[in-house]
């Protein structure tokens, strides 16, 4: 996707910064247009003059930001501002001690090792109902880890999590920076400060 438009640095008179939080349905590509395959954000969102400050795989759910400002989507995106990035994401298997100390102290993936990061265990979240759902396997538990990362690797979380034997089922971005997904339904957005996420969200 590295051909997807990106907004322009914007002039006094280009009018006001703007910044939409959107939670991004499953099955959902991170730009406007579809891909013959899958439904692009024009599906949800009239925004004109916006578009995503980073990206959330096809297959993952929740917090995507939008911007019209290209110098404010490089602060939001560029890794050397550290922002946090959390994620619930549902794992096959029970989460051992030394799984969640792998996690946090940084894993070996094939294009390098991860930074440290959070990860713990938590109780099932109060999330709506995935569509289309989960397959589970009867015969394999399943638990819920939080992960916030400080980095953007494609697939960087589910490659961390099968790393160290947790295949990751579903996987939901939370927050970015200080901006939560709050009360969102998939497929709803709401308007936020332009210097919202800059401002670092609580260690979980």
């Amino acid at each position: 996707m590295s051909g997807r438009p990106r907004p322009r640095r914007r002039g006094a008179d280009a009018g006001p910064v703007r910044l939409v939080a959107f939670n991004k349905p499953v099955n959902v590509l991170s730009q406007f247009t579809d891909d013959g395959h899958w439904p692009g954000l024009a599906r949800w969102l009239d925004l004109p003059g916006l578009y995503p400050a980073g990206r959330l795989d096809r297959d993952s759910e929740g917090l995507l930001l939008l911007t019209n400002d290209g110098g404010l989507q490089a602060r939001l995106t560029d890794p050397r501002h550290h922002l946090d990035k959390t994620y619930l994401a549902q794992v096959e298997g029970d989460p051992a001690p030394d799984q969640l100390a792998a996690l946090a102290a940084g894993v070996e993936l094939k294009d390098g090792p991860t930074r440290p990061a959070s990860a713990v265990r938590i109780d099932p979240p109060d999330l709506w109902e995935r569509d289309p759902p989960i397959r589970m396997r009867k015969s394999v538990p399943d638990a819920w880890i939080r992960l916030t990362i400080r980095e953007g690797r494609n697939r960087q979380v589910r490659r961390m999590t099968a790393h160290v034997g947790l295949p990751c089922l579903r996987l939901v971005r939370w927050s970015v920076g200080a901006v939560e997904l709050g009360s969102l339904g998939p497929g709803q957005w709401r308007d936020l400060s332009p210097s919202a996420p800059m401002t670092q969200s609580r260690t979980p």
